[in-house]
């Protein structure tokens, strides 16, 4: 039997807080995993209570590279949190996303490399699949969402995660477009594959504010392009977040491939777990680790 499902938002450059909630409150949580990038806001839309984090801070404080993910996803899996839509800021990669349309992502390519990017890094060890890394049905609702409020937007899209904080060389961009890579952006990696590990379900929505470097057409990419595409977004990112809330347990998640992904992931021996790990790992696998502990 599923159990109750609650929403969370994570929110990128120009998302940290969203207008019209009531019940709101900042609330801290403690992780063994150091601190999250913020308090997490509690709110309460169309008798649905959810959890918002802005992932880089209010004030956009912290960069890409010094995100504490593992701190991120602990505090919304401690909250109860069984569906994340991550909604983040990318520059396109082909011509036909323009600055001002929404991607909803369905692939990663991964090209950081000063992350950590797993729970499981001491004592036991887990394998979990990211061959489909994102959730089908929140992926449904979220287009439907769209479509509802006449946005622009494509279904499907590879993201290129970047290291940061600076943008492309030429070389990279037109690298990526060889790869036939959709849209670029910092922050989706590891957070895509921390919520697979924590067995939340997971969908990034991007939202293009400029075209990388590879465009002739069009300036080189600098922040305050980026912020004035933001500024025009963030309504619509909002109104999208609000209609998501009020239908996204209207769609299956019976088949998501989070779903208790962690039973055929696990490959440490029992015997070789520490009580000191096993706590750590509490709210990320606590499921699985006190049915072996069980046997």
């Amino acid at each position: 039997m599923m159990k109750k499902r609650k929403l969370g938002i994570i929110g990128g450059s120009g998302l940290y807080k969203i207008e019209g909630f009531s019940k709101t409150k900042w609330k801290k949580v403690k992780t063994e995993w150091g601190k999250p990038s913020d308090e997490i806001l509690m709110a309460k839309y169309n008798d649905e209570e959810i959890c918002f984090l802005p992932r880089h801070a209010r004030g956009h404080k912290i960069n890409p590279t010094n995100i504490n993910f593992r701190a991120n996803i602990d505090a919304m899996k401690q909250l109860g949190v069984t569906d994340i839509i991550s909604v983040s800021a990318v520059g396109s990669l082909k011509e036909n996303l323009e600055p001002g349309k929404f991607v909803i992502v369905d692939q990663f390519i991964d090209r950081t490399f000063s992350r950590i990017k797993t729970f499981f890094d001491e004592e036991i060890v887990a394998h979990v699949s990211m061959a489909k890394p994102t959730s089908p049905s929140l992926s449904d609702c979220c287009e439907a969402s769209l479509k509802n409020l006449n946005i622009n937007y494509q279904r499907n899209g590879i993201y290129v995660v970047m290291e940061g904080p600076q943008f492309s060389t030429l070389a990279e961009s037109n690298l990526y477009r060889s790869w036939n890579a959709d849209v670029i952006g910092m922050t989706n990696m590891p957070e895509a594959k921390l919520a697979r590990e924590a067995e939340i379900r997971y969908c990034t929505v991007a939202m293009v504010t400029d075209y990388d470097c590879w465009h002739p057409d069009h300036e080189e990419v600098d922040v305050s392009i980026v912020i004035q595409t933001l500024q025009k977004n963030a309504s619509n990112a909002q109104n999208m977040i609000k209609e998501v809330i009020k239908t996204f347990k209207n769609y299956s998640a019976d088949k998501d491939p989070a779903n208790n992904c962690l039973d055929v992931a696990i490959i440490t021996d029992p015997k070789l777990r520490s009580k000191k790990t096993i706590k750590k790992l509490n709210y990320i696998a606590g499921r699985v680790l006190k049915k072996w502990k069980n046997l």
